[in-house]
C-alpha cells in the first residue's frame, strides 16, 4: 500500500475540516454583501464591510478551499489505488457529481471574489434580494456533493 492509501482517514478528516471552513465562508460571504447593499459607497459602513469581506476571502476563504482541492486530489488518488478498477471510478455517476459540484463551487468562489471586487470599487449591480436568495446555493450544492459521495447512488 502507498502512503496516500495508508493514510486516507486522515486525509479524509482533513479534507472534511478544509470543507467546513469553506463551505461557511462561502455562507457567509453572500450574507455580507446582503448588509454591503445598504451602506453608502465611501462610508465608514462600506469600508467595514469591504475589510470583513477581504479579511473572509484571503483569511479563511481561498485556505480553505485550496486545502480542500488538494485533500480532495490525495483521495482520488488514494481511492484509486484501493479500488479493484483504479481509475476508473471517477466515471461513475457519483464521481461525476461530485467533480461537477466541486467545479461549480469553485466557479461561484471565483464569482464571490469578483463581487467583493465590485463592491470596494463602488460598482455592485446586484440587489439585496439576489444576495439573499443566492446565498442556499453553496449549501444546495453540498447537499447534492454529501449524497453522491455518501450512497454512491446506491439506495
Amino acid at each position: 500500500m502507498t502512503f496516500l492509501a495508508e493514510h486516507f482517514n486522515l486525509f479524509r478528516g482533513l479534507h472534511i475540516i478544509a470543507v467546513i471552513a469553506w463551505m461557511a465562508g462561502m455562507l457567509y460571504l453572500p450574507r455580507l454583501y446582503v448588509y454591503h447593499c445598504r451602506a453608502t459607497p465611501g462610508s465608514e459602513m462600506d469600508a467595514t464591510f469591504q475589510e470583513m469581506e477581504v479579511k473572509l476571502l484571503r483569511i479563511i476563504i481561498n485556505p480553505a478551499m485550496i486545502a480542500t482541492w488538494l485533500f480532495g486530489l490525495c483521495l482520488i488518488a488514494g481511492d484509486a489505488q484501493m479500488r479493484p478498477g483504479g481509475w476508473a471510478f471517477l466515471l461513475t455517476p457519483w464521481m461525476l457529481t461530485k467533480l461537477a459540484g466541486v467545479i461549480l463551487l469553485s466557479g461561484w468562489h471565483g464569482f464571490l471574489a469578483g463581487a467583493r471586487r465590485r463592491f470596494a470599487n463602488g460598482t455592485n449591480s446586484r440587489s439585496e434580494k439576489f444576495w439573499r436568495m443566492s446565498n442556499e446555493l453553496p449549501f444546495l450544492a453540498a447537499v447534492v456533493m454529501v449524497l453522491a459521495v455518501t450512497t454512491e447512488f446506491v439506495f
